[in-house]
Order: C-alpha cells, then sequence, then structure tokens
C-alpha cells in the first residue's frame, strides 16, 4: 500500500516545525513541506539533512497568493491530508500591514481551497483559524465555546475570522473534507518574538547573556491567557484529521492553565539566573485593542478526539528560554526592540 502523503503549508513557522517533528517521529507519512522561496528555515534546520536525503521530507515552493504555483504544488503532491497553517500570523504586525494580512489570509486561504476543488482532488484539510476571532469577550461568555459570537480586535483577528468562514463554506457548499480549528495561545521553542512570552524570555536570554541592561520592555500585563504547548497542539492538529474527521465541523483547542501575561512574565523570571530584572512599559507594544479574555471551552473537540493538553505551563516556558539561550550561546544577534 502507497504511503500516505501530507501537505504542509507554512512548515517553516512554529507550528508548521513542530508538526513535521510529530508527523515524521509517530506516522510513516510523506511530508511535503511548502514554503516561500525566501522563507528561513531555522526552524527546520535539525531536519535539513532528512530532506537533502529524501528521507519523507520534501520541501515544495510555492505561495498562497500565487494560485499557479499552489496548483503546481497540489498536482505534484495530491495529499491525503492537508494542514493549512500558513498566514500572516502576527497581530501587532497586522495593525500596521492590514491589507497584506487580509489578502494573504483569506484570499491566499481562498486560493488554496480553490485550487484543491478545482483539481478535484479529495484529502482532509485542517484550515488554522484562530481564537483571536473571538475578540473580547464580556466576562459572562467565559468559557468560550463555538458559537460565541466573533468579535475581533485586530486586521489579523478579522483575516482569521474570514479565514474560519471560508473553511467552513467549502466544506458546506463543496462537500470538501474541511474542518476549521480556533486554537488559543500555544507557545514553546521556536516561537516568534513579536508574541509577548517569547519577546520576554528572549529580552532575559539577552539579559543573561550581557548582551541588554536587566530591562524588560513589556506592553499590556492584565491581559488573561489560556496556556498550550505547541507540542500538545500539533498532536491535537494530528488528531483532528484521523480521528473521525467530520467535514465542516469547527473547534476551539487550547490548554488548561490561565494565568495573566503579568504572571506569565513573573514566572519567567523566576527562572532566570539573573535576579536585578526589572520591568518598563514600552508604549510600542501596546495594541490599540486587546483581547483580554481569552479562555476557552475545549470539551466539543475533547469529546470528539479523546485529546487532552499533556505538557505543563512551567515546562513550555522553561523550554522557551532554554531555546532562546541557545540561540543566543550560539553567538546569533537578535533585534532588542521586539
Amino acid at each position: 500500500m502507497d504511503k500516505k502523503s501530507v501537505l504542509i503549508t507554512g512548515v517553516s513557522g512554529m507550528v508548521g516545525s513542530h508538526l513535521c517533528d510529530y508527523l515524521l517521529a509517530n506516522t510513516d507519512w510523506n511530508i511535503y513541506g511548502m514554503c516561500r522561496w525566501r522563507s528561513p528555515l531555522d526552524n527546520l534546520e535539525h531536519l535539513i539533512d532528512k530532506a537533502n536525503k529524501k528521507d519523507r521530507l520534501f520541501f515544495e515552493y510555492a505561495d498562497l497568493n500565487d494560485t499557479g504555483s499552489l496548483m503546481h504544488v497540489l498536482k505534484k503532491v495530491k495529499p491525503d491530508y492537508v494542514f493549512h497553517l500558513a498566514a500572516q500570523s502576527y497581530p501587532q504586525t497586522s495593525f500596521n500591514s492590514p491589507a497584506e494580512t487580509l489578502q494573504t489570509n483569506i484570499i491566499g486561504t481562498t486560493n488554496l481551497l480553490e485550487s484543491i476543488r478545482i483539481l478535484e482532488i479529495d484529502p482532509v484539510i485542517h484550515v488554522c483559524a484562530s481564537s483571536e476571532v473571538f475578540g473580547r469577550v464580556p466576562k459572562d461568555k467565559l468559557p468560550i465555546h463555538e458559537e460565541v459570537n466573533f468579535h475581533p480586535a485586530s486586521p489579523y483577528a478579522i483575516s482569521k475570522a474570514g479565514t474560519d468562514l471560508i473553511g467552513r463554506f467549502y466544506g458546506e457548499a463543496y462537500k470538501m473534507k474541511v474542518m476549521t480549528t480556533r486554537m488559543f495561545t500555544h507557545t514553546g521553542p521556536r516561537r516568534g518574538d513579536v508574541f509577548a512570552e517569547s519577546t520576554f524570555a528572549k529580552q532575559i536570554a539577552m539579559i543573561e547573556g550581557n548582551l541588554l541592561p536587566p530591562v524588560v520592555k513589556v506592553g499590556n500585563l492584565n491581559s488573561m491567557r489560556t496556556w498550550a504547548d505547541v507540542r500538545d497542539a500539533v498532536r491535537a492538529y494530528y488528531m483532528l484529521v484521523t480521528v473521525n474527521p467530520t467535514a465542516g465541523e469547527y473547534y476551539n483547542i487550547g490548554g488548561t492553565y490561565s494565568c495573566t501575561i503579568e504572571d506569565m512574565l513573573k514566572y519567567l523570571l523566576s527562572i532566570s539566573t539573573r535576579k536585578d530584572i526589572k520591568i518598563e512599559i514600552d508604549p510600542s507594544r501596546i495594541r490599540p485593542i486587546d483581547a483580554d479574555l481569552q479562555i476557552p471551552d475545549i470539551s466539543k473537540f475533547q469529546k470528539h478526539t479523546g485529546w487532552k493538553p499533556e505538557i505543563a505551563f512551567e515546562k513550555t516556558m522553561q523550554d522557551l528560554l532554554n531555546y532562546w539561550r541557545e540561540r543566543i550561546q550560539k553567538g546569533r544577534v537578535f533585534l532588542s526592540n521586539r
């Protein structure tokens, strides 16, 4: 029997690279990672030798905004599974680049699904939306279940609301095997430094390496988050497409440990080797609007798949800090203002 093939868009991102790791370790699938020609491969550095040897891992170049390139890759791969993770995924960036964010995330998703439809291939498709679609949720709506109204609080969140709705439309209108997820905050090694916990960990590691004065620059510390580990997240995504996948369904997925951004920072500081680090508000790090109560109800997904998070918040944060420490020890140089 031929091995199944999987296409991962956005393979070079944090989630895409961890999904690669998980699928290589837990399946015999051939993995085709879609990335743009200019995508940095830092997160996949440990897998480059495997790709060079064409050992179940292949990189394919395409762009969500170039339908011809998508058609070429899809015809070549004929995937059994598609994990659509590629996006302009930075909420803060979306305030400065709203049109690019909407173009990539909404039109790009449409281009991908329309290409699959036209080619008449029939993969199981995971469309990755975001918990940011819910935006500012009143306390009486917590925890956030799937039917809570969307109230997106950034151009990124608006784009992900479009992504979510486009995915559900293709599932319902064309009977394509599309499922959408709204993953709540998930982090760990390889997290981009535009996200709060990762920029904090990076700054702490730079301070420990005597590359910065002992001050961590922060934005809004009052937002509540429910934290999950990226390695638990990719296991959830695997179960999504393999445990009785149901076309047109949509799920909230996330962790079970909630705390404020401030409490998360205090934990990172508590495990630092430096005990003299101060905290300073940086106005440039504050969003015009913040989604400040991100607490999920994940019972629907748990009942369907049996998934539950396994990695503790403390381990996630320790691994994130160690990731930045290791990069800095290798002599890598990073911007300090993000």
